[in-house]
């Protein structure tokens, strides 16, 4: 299987560049974020005509997540369990993320030829100590956990969160760290919440084989300057990180008029 996760920055805007992708790299699976659009204004008809089918998850012009795969697509699910709301302009913290909340268009999951693959948009945290902050670790803490239970209940089991994680591992990851206007991405509790995943039994498999920044503003020529970040990333179970033989960085893709700000990360598993 190949798979791929790019932020798209807006699906009906880049329709063309989507469809490039999916062909230039022969793409099995192609997880998107940042979708901004509903399902029924999703660009499906010339993505179907191409031999793919389309899970899409979103409310406005706002976040949104899809799955496009040409290897079929069952038990789709527009949120993972305990996944956090957020309510925007309340000044009661405690009331702005609560499990029962209705959560933002951001994850949507579905089986694809026997791997559990969720598409995901991790909250921006806006700023260290803001509201939206303690979102994203929210979040991050209950994806998981849910990985934890998945784990524990079946240690063969195959699975990826693939998207955008709004987290720089590593000062490696970006151009300059002190750049990084009040150490959001780079915080220790986010930096914390990612690698978490790792003590959970997962393995971030794109750095195995690619290096590169998988970001680059559109302000202050920042991709000309090669002046980005890593934060988009491919983690996946235990099981199936043994399976995964190569990847790479589709960095040309931030090129031309129209491009998104994010790129693709593609990972390659054997059968």
């Amino acid at each position: 299987m190949k798979l791929a996760t790019w932020n798209i920055n807006s699906a009906r805007a880049r329709t063309d560049r989507i469809l490039d992708v999916l062909q230039r790299h022969d793409l099995d699976v192609l997880a998107l974020q940042e979708i901004k659009c509903k399902p029924e204004q999703f660009p499906s008809e010339q993505i179907e005509a191409a031999g793919y089918e389309i899970a899409a998850h979103g409310f406005n012009q706002w976040n949104g997540v899809a799955l496009i795969s040409r290897l079929g697509l069952s038990d789709i699910r527009t949120s993972f369990p305990n996944q956090p709301g957020f309510t925007k302009g309340t000044p009661d913290t405690e009331a702005l993320y609560l499990p029962g909340d209705m959560p933002e268009a951001r994850a949507i999951g579905a089986k694809i030829d026997g791997i559990d693959i969720w598409s995901l948009y991790v909250p921006n945290g806006r700023a260290v100590g803001d509201p939206h902050y303690h979102y994203k670790l929210d979040f991050l803490a209950h994806l998981n956990a849910y990985a934890q239970r998945t784990i524990a209940t079946d240690p063969s089991a195959q699975f990826a969160f693939v998207g955008d994680w709004n987290v720089i591992p590593t000062d490696e990851d970006v151009w300059d760290p002190a750049a990084m206007e009040g150490g959001l991405y780079l915080s220790d509790a986010e930096r914390a919440a990612f690698f978490a995943f790792e003590e959970t039994g997962m393995r971030e498999v794109s750095r195995n084989f690619a290096t590169n920044y998988t970001f680059w503003d559109y302000q202050q020529l920042r991709f000309p300057k090669n002046q980005g970040m890593r934060i988009d990333f491919v983690y996946v179970s235990p099981a199936l990180s043994t399976r995964a033989v190569g990847a790479e960085i589709d960095r040309d893709e931030r090129k031309g008029k129209g491009a998104s700000d994010h790129v693709p990360v593609i990972v390659e598993f054997s059968d």
